[in-house]
């Protein structure tokens, strides 16, 4: 087994990264996976080399990365709760880990919460992160680590917009927009105005993936903006989602001001007011870098991205019958 093609997979079990161990392994890397439970996360990526382990237990992921060159931090507290105390430490015990493993490289899917969206049109690799909501903040404290731990831990963040695809459950794609497991009747469209920005996952983990089989071509500290679809007029991914099941579903506006009314509550709906800002101002990704690097962006056409990704939650007909493992383009 090659050191070099060898990667550990935080979060291997979540969407973002088993599309990216994925990618890897259709690459020809050897992927090793953490989970509390292997044998069950084992029946869901059976390719995967599983080890048991907690990505709060700094012992268990050293241990784990022995003898990778890439660690994909992919790992999120479950059901999102406790960020404050969480994210941090998972953070620090992954960098722990590839200094460990002998500097291997972190990698980090980023995300556009870093921002100010009223301030940011255009998000580039050094664009001031100012963020206005309490994950935002802590995922500038997350970045802050990786780059203070450069040149000696080099890592690689690969920015990006709301995900949709197959395996992709929690999202407003498949939360909001259509309901999993049913025909499509109605559409819930959370855009108040113009730029939202959307990344087909399948796209985003082939990217990973290309960067990660030439790394000396990256930076010890490397920050890519993953343009994916940047929906102009707020309209584009309706129509696909309506192309896609053949009909002229009804489109429907989200009720972002229940959101605010019922934020003092906390739960659902203070997270979504918090990141109301990010439908109302347009924000565009910045591939420039990400381009010269791979010389094109991988990208499937948005009704055939929108296609599986109905298809794989069963809203189609014929969802059974559709291909899903492609390859991106």
């Amino acid at each position: 087994m090659e050191t070099q093609k060898t990667a550990l997979v935080l979060g291997a079990t979540g969407g973002i990264g088993g599309a990216i161990a994925t990618a890897l392994l259709r690459h020809g890397w050897h992927v090793r996976g953490m989970a509390r439970d292997p044998g069950a996360a084992g029946r869901a990526g059976a390719r995967i080399d599983w080890v048991e382990g907690d990505a709060m237990r700094r012992d268990d992921v050293v241990g784990a990365a022995g003898g990778a060159s890439v660690v994909v931090h992919a790992v999120n507290p479950p059901n999102y709760m406790n960020w404050d105390s969480l994210v941090l430490p998972m953070i620090d015990n992954t960098i722990a880990a590839a200094r460990a493993a002998g500097g291997a490289r972190v990698v980090l899917p980023g995300t556009i919460y870093n921002f100010d969206p009223a301030a940011t049109p255009v998000i580039t690799s050094d664009a001031p992160q100012r963020p206005k909501s309490r994950k935002g903040a802590i995922r500038v404290a997350l970045e802050e680590r990786l780059a203070e731990a450069a040149p000696d831990v080099p890592s690689l963040i690969l920015r990006a917009g709301d995900f949709f695809g197959p395996g992709v459950r929690s999202s407003w794609f498949a939360q909001a927009m259509v309901a999993p497991g049913k025909p499509v009747r109605r559409i819930v469209n959370p855009a108040r105005g113009p730029g939202h920005s959307w990344a087909y996952l399948p796209d985003l983990a082939e990217t990973f993936a290309r960067l990660l089989n030439d790394p000396a071509r990256l930076s010890p500290f490397e920050r890519l903006q993953f343009e994916g679809l940047h929906d102009e007029d707020g309209t584009r991914m309706v129509e696909a989602i309506r192309r896609a099941a053949g009909r002229d579903v009804p489109a429907y506006a989200f009720p972002w001001w229940l959101m605010r009314l019922a934020s003092p509550f906390g739960g659902f709906m203070r997270e979504a007011a918090e990141i109301a800002p990010y439908w109302r101002h347009p924000m565009r990704l910045d591939n420039t870098r990400l381009v010269a690097l791979l010389g094109a962006e991988p990208r499937t056409p948005l009704v055939d991205a929108v296609r599986a990704s109905l298809s794989d939650m069963g809203c189609l007909p014929d969802a059974g019958q559709q291909a899903l493992g492609k390859a991106p383009a």
